[in-house]
């Protein structure tokens, strides 16, 4: 699993999750702080379809932490104030990026993740499909 996606996993799915994951890992390993969360804003950049042009759309608030486990740099950056899952998610990424034996365990962990997240959102849609009204029934 790559880091774009285990990182989506756990931000769209599973906040307390990322945070008992890095808990577990501060447990058994030093963290060495390189950059305490840190709130930024950082410019949105998008893509303009008509005529294929990038412009900046805005400014977003983003929480930034740096940190190093078992010698490997981890980066945690989340949209909004949220210090703690951005310090969970650095801790995430130095484990994977050292290979602890730990990280092993998290794939089944984030694929439930995962599945049960998607599971939640077909459910809200096909929820919200039985409430949608039909126009075309409704002049006959």
């Amino acid at each position: 699993m790559n880091k774009t996606r285990r990182t989506r996993i756990l931000i769209d799915y599973g906040k307390a999750t990322a945070i008992t994951m890095a808990e577990f890992i501060k447990e058994k390993y030093s963290i060495e702080m390189i950059s305490e969360p840190t709130e930024a804003l950082t410019m949105i950049k998008v893509r303009e379809s008509a005529q294929n042009s990038l412009f900046y759309l805005g400014e977003v608030l983003v929480t930034e932490t740096k940190v190093r486990v078992a010698g490997k740099l981890g980066i945690g950056l989340v949209k909004g104030h949220e210090t703690d899952l951005s310090l969970a998610l650095a801790i995430i990424d130095a484990a994977y990026s050292a290979d602890l034996p730990e990280t092993e365990k998290w794939q089944v962990l984030l694929e439930e993740l995962e599945r049960a997240g998607e599971d939640a959102i077909a459910h809200r849609i096909q929820q919200s499909a039985r409430t949608k009204v039909n126009f075309e029934t409704m002049n006959q």
